[in-house]
């Protein structure tokens, strides 16, 4: 990665660390930052050092999405607290919002149905969905297509991390007909959630089938709040362009509730597969 290089404006090679200051200002939609609230950080210590770890690594803006599951209390007003209390240590510094990791449970629909905001990332119209690893019925898929009449942007989180969706792929790229959006795991398209995980996202990203990168951070070793070496190698492969969109643009109009800036067309099969030629569908990007 060290010897990454791209040409800047007028011609000049640019060092990756060069590009990187010029690129900044990640914006991470997924991360369990706030203390003790879920399978996160279990005190402001390790919080303060993931946010420490995020603004080493250039990021600007981080969204707190504890999960809403039956295993964790879902408490708007303390994960507020949580934000607002760990935000004082970094005011100027980094920017802290709120959402959630939201699991398509019966009571979750029930509750969304009634008051959507306290589910969605910094409170506006896009929503992290999260699906369960041991079974995704197809009432799900009528559950999404009810949130999008809802006025919600359903975006389905760490599908490269999930069993059945890595073995029923189709079923990922109805959604994205559908009309919801995709975020993958930053490490997993590096390796480090396995074989499999990386293949799947690496295949996705390159099927044009991926809005949205993100750390899905749980602490300081083993899931760290860092995206500067995922941003290299997705620039180095896909473009600087691609990374940007994933990374900065895409996160940033989630963040404010607009349109995405970047969405690829997939293959006009919808399934994102080569033809039989090996050849990729067509895919478009629309920057707006």
């Amino acid at each position: 990665m060290g010897g990454l290089e791209a040409h800047g404006r007028d011609g000049v090679r640019l060092s990756t660390a060069r590009r990187w200051a010029i690129l900044a200002g990640v914006i991470d939609i997924h991360c369990h930052i706030l203390p003790g609230l879920d399978d996160g950080p279990d005190s402001m210590e390790i919080s303060i050092a993931m946010a420490e770890m995020a603004i080493a690594d250039g990021i600007t803006h981080v969204i707190g999405t504890p999960h809403a599951h039956s295993d964790h209390v879902f408490d708007p007003v303390k994960i507020k607290e949580r934000r607002d209390e760990l935000q004082a240590f970094f005011e100027g510094r980094l920017i802290l919002a709120t959402g959630c990791d939201f699991h398509l449970s019966y009571e979750n629909l029930e509750d969304i149905r009634f008051d959507p905001n306290r589910y969605t990332l910094n409170q506006k119209n896009y929503l992290l969905v999260e699906f369960a690893d041991f079974s995704i019925p197809p009432s799900l898929d009528q559950a999404l297509h009810n949130l999008q009449l809802a006025g919600l942007l359903p975006i389905v989180t760490h599908p490269e991390r999930n069993p059945l969706i890595r073995a029923q792929p189709e079923r990922l790229f109805k959604w994205l007909a559908q009309g919801c959006y995709v975020q993958v795991t930053g490490q997993s398209l590096l390796g480090k959630f396995g074989r499999s995980a990386q293949e799947c996202s690496q295949r996705w990203l390159a099927d044009g089938a991926v809005h949205f990168i993100a750390s899905d951070a749980h602490n300081v070793t083993s899931r760290p709040l860092r995206l500067k070496e995922t941003f290299e190698w997705v620039a180095k492969i896909h473009g600087d362009d691609v990374a940007r969109a994933l990374l900065v643009d895409n996160p940033r109009a989630a963040f404010e509730g607009q349109p995405l800036p970047f969405v690829p067309e997939i293959a006009e099969d919808g399934s994102g597969k080569s033809d039989s030629r090996g050849a990729r569908g067509k895919k478009r990007f629309w920057f707006f």
